[in-house]
């Protein structure tokens, strides 16, 4: 009980610095250049990765061959041209492989 509770308490510690570092840092300080740049291309990175990671897995000779993934893809793109926004790109097309390989269409 006692490992438990030193466990959680350390967790929920490095979690609360983690979040808040950032905003002791840089509080009133210009970011640094490293940091803009990161932050402009962290997000397209990140989309092209979970791209690619669901293109690696599809089996064309198989049904449905790829069409959840393909579908999840292009409701990416058509998301992405619409809103511009990476957040609602990634959130709503993964939404719609979860829902399109649950039903197994």
């Amino acid at each position: 009980m006692k490992n438990s509770l030193i466990l959680i308490v350390t967790m929920a510690f490095a979690n609360i610095i983690t979040r808040a570092l950032p905003f002791v840092v840089f509080n009133k300080k210009k970011l640094p250049e490293f940091i803009e740049f990161i932050q402009k291309a962290f997000p397209p990175i990140i989309l092209t990765i979970l791209v690619f990671y669901t293109l690696s897995d599809i089996d064309f000779s198989k049904k449905p061959y790829g069409f959840n993934e393909i579908a999840a893809i292009i409701a990416t793109i058509i998301l992405h041209l619409k809103f511009n926004n990476y957040l609602i790109s990634i959130i709503v097309s993964t939404l719609l492989y979860i829902f399109l390989i649950s039903v197994n269409f």
